[in-house]
């Protein structure tokens, strides 16, 4: 049994089968710390275990992507010598700047003023690909079969409902799902546990959520969408550790969101934009917004005369410790980002997906007995742990950050301001989120379009430019991995009511409207997908899917 939601070839495929003990679906922080942790333990206790991670990249760390200020406590946790292992050195932070910016002018807030939660003393600046790279390093040298390239896309299960595994996607299949010369079908990978480590929005993580009914009694879920680009700099422009995080310009008030600078390594900035796609305005596009914010004196001023290096884009969870959802279900687990796990106020992910692969691997060591394991335990042991851990106290003291900016910006940034510094996160109360991100897009009628400035080539720049030195590539004579449940709603619903948000929203301009007035139609330009699956959260009919393209496809990420 299968949960499949690819096109189907014509007969089904005989596919080779290749069994482990343990399955890890995802090649970053979340699924490469648990395999580590697995062989670890396993080590000390002397149980033989067989680990198997796949990764849909086309190598570990081609598809990951943070900002990245680094909290380093799990993984010091795990691998003490790990910033050893790197193989560029991060660059410890000097100096944390916060600024409420307006279109032509600053303001700093006082340090004093800010939560610890804001505070990035004792952390790491750096490429957090490189990072996963030097742990899949470690993880092999421990004995984990780590296989980059096989995109997991389905997953199967057993007659009584238990996960027992994935299928890999097929290769070589044309536009219209049929073989060609190059076809070879995917293998099934068969495990008594599944770890699914995918990221934020992971395909097959959402559709376990949906089967299992994880999410029942949790908050909705809340996303971001971060814009990324790597320059290098003049030297005398460079404050090697300088973190700089803002609020206001260029999003107004009702529109949640904020930019990043981190200088790190050798004259590198590392400069982005963040914005809730709970937005309401339909003609907001988070791309251009992120090109008028490096227009402001508050990053010109050391961006001019730079190289733009690299460009890249990715959703991130932000709901926090109420929109978690159940974490396991009969044969498999979520971590990392495919459940939540990470701390929006403080807008950073790694440290809790490593500390929750962490867990989720000692919990299954300790319910894994003459090779079987017992799944009730298993998800006693693993919600106990967490519960239990600084991982656990970490959320919940920043639990109501995200439902307060539903006040706007400046009042909610005050409410979890004054929560955290006066009553230090322990408040009496937890808010939840209760619509969903694309229940908030609000119709066209209810705005004005936004006009943007054109790029001048040298401080901003157009998504073509932008897709290119992300590394994208997708083989174009297969299947379309964004699929449409109905293909008249992009322009009855999304194009009439809403002004065709999707062309806006996307990063990379994959959705475009082509045609005459009254002719129009959806042209999907699936080849520069950068994988970020805003599509498949922001739409407001929840039309798109964003599934996995052949294995090792989609962007290689150069440092980020």
């Amino acid at each position: 049994m299968a949960i499949d939601n690819r096109e189907n070839v014509s007969e089904a495929p005989e596919r080779e089968s290749m069994e482990f003990d343990v399955l890890i679906v995802g090649g970053g922080p979340a699924g490469l710390s648990a395999a580590i942790r697995l062989k670890q333990v396993a080590a000390e206790q002397g149980t033989e275990l067989s680990v198997c991670l796949i990764d849909k990249g086309a190598e570990i760390g081609a598809h990951i992507l943070s900002g990245a200020v680094i909290d380093p406590r799990a993984l010091n946790e795990l691998l003490p010598d790990w910033q050893d292992k790197i193989s560029t050195p991060l660059t410890s932070v000097s100096q944390d700047s916060f600024l409420w910016l307006k279109e032509n002018s600053s303001s700093q807030l006082p340090l004093p003023l800010l939560p610890n939660c804001l505070k990035n003393k004792g952390n790491l600046i750096g490429s957090l690909g490189q990072v996963s790279a030097a742990l899949a390093v470690e993880a092999e040298a421990l004995g984990v079969d780590v296989f980059s390239g096989f995109a997991a896309t389905q997953v199967l299960f057993d007659d009584a409902g238990q996960v027992i595994g994935v299928t890999t996607g097929d290769m070589g299949l044309d536009k219209s799902g049929n073989p060609t010369a190059m076809y070879q079908p995917g293998m099934n990978l068969l495990a008594k546990m599944t770890f699914f480590a995918e990221g934020c929005r992971g395909q097959l993580g959402k559709q376990l959520i949906n089967h299992f009914n994880l999410d029942s009694n949790s908050s909705k879920q809340s996303y971001g969408l971060g814009i990324k680009e790597i320059w290098q700099i003049p030297k005398d422009q460079h404050q090697a550790g300088l973190v700089i995080h803002s609020v206001g310009w260029p999003l107004d008030n009702h529109t949640y969101g904020g930019g990043f600078a981190y200088h790190y390594g050798e004259n590198l900035v590392a400069i982005g934009l963040v914005v809730g796609l709970n937005y309401e305005n339909p003609y907001l596009s988070p791309y251009e917004e992120f090109q008028r914010l490096k227009t402001h004196p508050a990053f010109s001023t050391f961006l001019s005369g730079g190289e733009r290096l690299s460009y890249g884009a990715r959703t991130m969870v932000a709901g926090g410790l109420s929109a978690l959802p159940e974490l396991s279900f009969p044969g498999g687990a979520l971590i990392g980002d495919d459940a939540g796990f990470l701390n929006g106020a403080r807008i950073k992910g790694t440290h809790c997906a490593v500390k929750s692969g962490s867990l989720a691997a000692d919990a299954f060591l300790a319910c894994f007995k003459n090779q079987s394991i017992d799944f009730t335990q298993f998800t006693l042991e693993y919600r106990q742990r967490f519960e239990q851990s600084w991982l656990y106290q970490e959320l919940y003291q920043t639990r109501n950050f995200k439902p307060y900016m539903k006040n706007g910006l400046v009042m909610g940034s005050m409410l979890f301001g004054v929560e955290q510094l006066l009553l230090k996160g322990r408040s009496p109360w937890t808010l939840k989120i209760k619509q969903a991100d694309h229940e908030r897009l609000k119709e066209a009628k209810n705005f004005k379009p936004i006009t943007y400035p054109k790029p001048d080539g040298k401080l901003t720049f157009d998504r073509p430019s932008s897709v290119f030195l992300s590394n994208t590539n997708h083989e174009e004579d297969q299947p379309c991995h964004l699929k449409l449940v109905d293909t008249n709603v992009p322009i009855r619903v999304n194009l009439e009511k809403y002004a065709a948000p999707e062309t806006r929203y996307c990063p990379a301009g994959v959705y475009e409207i082509i045609g005459e007035q009254h002719q129009e139609k959806l042209q999907i330009n699936a080849q520069n997908c950068l994988h970020c699956k805003a599509c498949d959260i922001k739409d407001p009919q929840q039309n798109i899917t964003w599934t996995a393209p052949q294995g090792g496809e989609g962007p290689i990420y150069q440092g980020m």
